[in-house]
């Protein structure tokens, strides 16, 4: 996520504005009615929660290598799953690792990707076309396709498809001398060009030569997915009234894809890129705006000013109702965005489509409960803004290996959770068929027309039926050794009360918490939840173990989660401010966790500025493929805070890392 700009209040915090102000339980006022905060802070609540997911809870004395005992009374020490000595805090404007590891910067913003295959120029001075052609700007969520991988799970690690969102962009870096504002509006059709051009995703083809080196492929497979790619619009809300705009009088096509911050993959070798905080691409000078914006957050202003430009494809960012009806105007255009869009990075030439079954809301992610034949699927996505919700979909038909397909993604039940401060917790259908939707709806005095205005005011149907109100969701991770699913919680700055599962005001550092569904195969309307990690300094936080953390795994604001294949969780971390600038945490990094040891090591710490975030593997694991976004935040041509990857002189530039072992082993 984006965070507040040196540059000037046109370009400034991607942050959305604080938009739920219903009275819905917050999670923290359900850990202090349950999990009282003394209780998780002295370790009480952390290992009683983490007795019933069957954790072996090390003891603080020896809680990285817990003993067992052995053959004829023989001590030994469980093997670590951790085997590397921490990184220690650093504020360097470079990558940290550990020793017997590299990283290598690869495919940076500006990396000729397609087309004329134009080079970067540090000068700002690429055109809008060359943008197009080019890796865009601020990697975010990744996944490595095997380019076998629609024969099968793929098993090819060496030669793959990577795919990549850009989630926003710092204008002062991406023009020559910075944007042209005159009277507080854009004026140059070019540069705004550019900026959605830099936007959306990337999918690269890539290959590892003989010596462990990746490159980049001129494949026809390479391709941009930028703000302004023609797409499909698919499920319930598809041709809804609310999706009518001058561009789609039919509701059924929409241009682009903005603000992709994490991301998932499906089972039949699809990517699925989530559109977060996009409201604030959008300007409404109406003075009374409708359910569907303003609950989103719409102002009178953008974030990026792309609707004073004059043209069609500018027009669109400007809300505003000017003509007689939604066919006229771009009324409706911001409902357009804020779904979960599907690529196939196998099929150039196929469009993407938005997904509208999956919810509207500031999609953090998508991540799958574990997939089986003949099964549902079970998928999990936050809305990450302060005191939004946390939401599972159901497949209503079952996946088959081979046939299943994107439709599973049309036809289903989106649902949000409700934690209670016993540990137990509650799926609530939005859905108008469900009788308890039907009736909390009607004892609010809300109406939806049909389930497409539903799923345009996901946000509204929560608040309708009750759900828990989040310290800002973000990514999700499911453990494939048990389907338990974590998510973080990233901070929140807003929240005045507790509860359970949010159990700090004005929580600034931030935790995450997981759970596991009481039905066999995810499906059901139950689950049970604990906090597994209360991030923070030694004398404020609880680690996976039930101990403080220390000097080796401190940190703050969770992020970007990810699985490894044998159960390892990597957690990446996004602070911003005063928690960069001065403090115990030092700059962005990514840790490795252990659930079944409870033990936390700090693996990687980034450049100056620079969020960690977007994780993927090769099969054999032998390469990690890691992001690290908006390096100098908020740096202009005139003013570098980071020179990273290039060095001296040079403008920081978001880019991949390459991760390997200098003994080409897997990596843990």
């Amino acid at each position: 996520m984006q965070h507040e700009s040196d540059n000037e209040v046109l370009f400034g915090s991607g942050d959305e504005l604080l938009s739920n102000h219903c009275a819905n339980t917050h999670i923290n006022q359900v850990i202090s009615g349950g999990l009282a905060r003394r209780q998780v802070l002295a370790g009480g609540a952390a290992l009683g929660t983490l007795a019933f997911l069957g954790a072996v809870l090390p003891s603080a004395v020896n809680a990285a290598e817990p003993a067992s005992q052995g053959p004829a009374g023989f001590s030994f020490k469980r093997r670590s799953k951790l085997p590397f000595v921490p990184v220690a805090v650093t504020r360097a404007d470079t990558i940290s690792v550990p020793a017997g590891y590299r990283a290598s910067p690869f495919i940076p913003w500006g990396t000729p990707l397609s087309g004329r295959y134009p080079a970067y120029l540090d000068d700002g001075s690429n055109s809008a076309q060359d943008q197009a052609e080019q890796l865009g700007m601020h990697h975010d969520g990744m996944h490595f396709f095997p380019i076998d991988a629609q024969q099968g799970h793929g098993r090819n690690s060496h030669h793959g498809l990577l795919v990549l969102n850009h989630e926003y962009i710092d204008a002062g870096l991406l023009h020559a001398n910075g944007p042209t504002v005159v009277d507080g509006k854009r004026t140059s059709a070019e540069q705004v060009r550019k900026e959605i051009n830099a936007h959306g995703v990337s999918v690269v083809e890539v290959c590892r030569g003989p010596r462990g080196e990746w490159t980049v492929l001129p494949s026809a497979r390479n391709r941009r997915v930028t703000g302004a790619t023609p797409m499909q619009i698919s499920g319930p809300a598809r041709g809804h009234v609310l999706l009518q705009t001058r561009y789609s009088p039919t509701g059924t096509a929409t241009r682009g894809t903005l603000n992709n911050c994490s991301n998932g993959f499906t089972p039949w070798g699809t990517y699925l890129t989530c559109e977060e905080n996009w409201a604030g691409y959008f300007a409404s000078d109406d003075p009374s705006l409708p359910r569907e914006l303003s609950r989103y957050g719409l102002r009178s202003s953008s974030r990026y000013g792309w609707e004073s430009v004059a043209g069609d494809e500018f027009e669109r960012f400007d809300a505003t109702r000017t003509g007689a009806s939604a066919s006229d105007d771009y009324r409706n255009e911001p409902n357009h965005f804020g779904w979960i869009v599907e690529i196939d990075p196998f099929a150039p030439e196929s469009q993407p489509i938005k997904r509208t079954a999956l919810g509207r809301f500031a999609h953090e992610g998508l991540v799958f409960a574990p997939v089986k034949p003949g099964r549902p699927l079970v998928c999990y996505s936050g809305d990450d803004s302060q005191n939004e919700y946390i939401y599972k979909y159901v497949s209503r038909d079952k996946y088959r290996p081979g046939r299943s397909n994107g439709q599973l993604l049309d036809h289903g039940t989106l649902y949000v959770a409700r934690f209670n401060a016993d540990g137990s917790g509650e799926w609530l259908a939005l859905d108008l068929q469900d009788a308890s939707f039907q009736q909390a709806c009607q004892t609010a005095g809300v109406s939806f027309a049909d389930q497409g205005e539903v799923l345009i005011n996901t946000r509204l149907a929560a608040d309708v039926v009750g759900a828990t109100k989040m310290d800002r969701p973000e990514w999700g991770a499911v453990n494939p050794d048990n389907g338990e699913v974590y998510f973080t919680l990233t901070n929140n700055s807003s929240r005045s009360e507790t509860d359970a599962a949010n159990p700090r005001p004005a929580n600034a550092y931030g935790h995450i918490i997981r759970w596991r569904e009481g039905s066999k195969h995810s499906a059901g309307r139950h689950f049970s939840w604990n906090l597994f990690l209360l991030a923070g300094p030694e004398t404020d936080s609880v680690g996976p173990n039930g101990q403080p953390l220390s000097a080796d795994n401190r940190l703050a604001s969770p992020d970007g989660l990810w699985f490894d294949d044998e159960g390892r969780l990597w957690i990446q971390t996004d602070m911003s401010g005063s928690q960069l600038g001065s403090g115990p945490f030092g700059n962005n990094q990514m840790l490795v966790a252990d659930p079944k040891s409870g033990e936390l090591k700090r693996f990687l710490v980034g450049p100056l500025g620079a969020e960690i975030t977007g994780i993927t593997a090769t099969p054999d694991f032998r390469t990690l493929f890691v992001n690290i976004q908006h390096p100098g935040e908020g740096s202009t041509a005139s003013n570098l805070l980071s020179t990273w990857p290039d060095g001296p002189g040079k403008r920081p530039r978001s880019s991949t890392v390459v991760i390997t072992r200098d003994d080409g082993r897997r990596l843990l």
